[in-house]
């Protein structure tokens, strides 16, 4: 039992050192969710509530990181997708994956808005509209109360190390023939370098 147990850690901490441990989590029961949760991140993600704009823990949060679900911790915005909509509460232009949201046709309040769930949770999100910016023209307009958010440095630490590349520069590509030029200045390089010698 000792060894299982040994092998268990080992493996777990290998899998957390190379960034590719599956944080995301089964769905606890409702009772757990009521004891875990704050009443706002109850309401909100059980109970389609909205939190109160410009009040809420993510609005203005210009760290660089990623979103997860608070509840099943499954990565749903990027710090890189966020934008400044103005109405208090965060905004993205498109999710991580369009693969871990729902969207559903949402007819409360005498409104016709689409919801946006998280596809593992079924949590309510919140909702999102097409006046956003470009590239998308999508806005996302998210609970924080939904959210939890990893900041960069944590990444690799908390298991979503496959998401840090999102943060890197991106190296400029190389056009065929600037390689090529290279690669002929190389050669040459090398063709000269051997005719000095043999003087």
């Amino acid at each position: 039992m000792v060894a299982v147990s040994i092998l268990l850690s080992h493996a777990q901490e290998q899998k957390l050192k190379s960034g590719k441990m599956n944080p995301v989590k089964a769905v606890p029961s409702d009772a757990e969710l009521r004891s875990k949760l704050t009443e706002q991140q109850y309401r909100v993600t059980r109970q389609c509530g909205t939190e109160p704009a410009f009040h809420n823990q993510y609005w203005d949060n210009h760290r660089a990181g990623i979103y997860v679900d608070l509840i099943t911790g499954e990565p749903l915005f990027s710090s890189l997708d966020k934008f400044d909509s103005g109405t208090g509460w965060p905004s993205f232009t498109k999710p991580i994956s369009k693969d871990n949201v729902v969207a559903k046709r949402d007819s409360s309040f005498g409104m016709e808005r689409t919801e946006v769930r998280g596809k593992s949770s079924d949590s309510h999100l919140g909702h999102v509209f097409d006046d956003g910016p470009k590239p998308t023209g999508e806005r996302f307009c998210i609970n924080s109360a939904a959210l939890r958010f990893i900041p960069v440095n944590k990444l690799k630490e908390e298991g979503y190390g496959q998401y840090l590349s999102l943060f890197q520069p991106q190296q400029p590509q190389q056009s065929a023939q600037q390689q090529q030029g290279a690669a002929g200045k190389a050669q040459s390089g090398q063709q000269q370098q051997t005719q000095n010698q043999s003087k």
